[in-house]
């Protein structure tokens, strides 16, 4: 059951990013709303010039930057904690024998909350991108309209 789990959260980490991959590349659509000629229609180009150079935020490079952590939940701390935690309570509780069965519960909800704690941080990753990519597009999308364009 473990691993279907481990593979489940693999297979839900690897959908964000197709996701995001695809949300990154896609640009406001953009209709010339003044018959502007195909000459004009270089405004495209020094509009995302204009939205990178102003906001900070290169779209390319935002697509491109990780997801955020992957793998398994390690690293905080969570199911030494938990062991212990558990540990102390199972002997409180019952002695040495409760002491052992403790630590192994509060290994699998240290686990549950290393896991918990890393799909936060992954939506928290994911939220910033898209928060700036949001950003890019409003600025972008002004530059155009400010030429005439509609924005959608």
């Amino acid at each position: 059951m473990y691993a279907l789990n481990r593979t489940g959260a693999l297979a839900t980490a690897l959908a964000a990013v197709v996701i995001l991959a695809g949300q990154a590349q896609a640009k406001p659509a953009v209709y010339p709303a003044k018959g502007q000629s195909a000459q004009q229609q270089q405004d495209d180009g020094q509009c995302y010039s204009w939205a990178k150079s102003n906001t900070g935020i290169d779209p390319a490079a935002v697509a491109a930057a990780p997801a955020g952590p992957t793998g398994p939940a390690t690293g905080g701390g969570e199911r030494a904690k938990g062991a212990v935690g558990g540990a102390v309570i199972g002997g409180i509780a019952n002695g040495s024998s409760g002491a052992a069965t403790g630590a192994a519960v509060g290994v699998v909800a240290g686990g549950v909350k290393a896991r918990h704690n890393q799909k936060s941080q992954q939506a928290s990753a994911q939220a910033q991108k898209q928060g700036a990519l949001d950003t890019f597009d409003r600025a972008y999308a002004a530059c155009m309209e400010g030429r005439g364009y509609t924005v959608k």
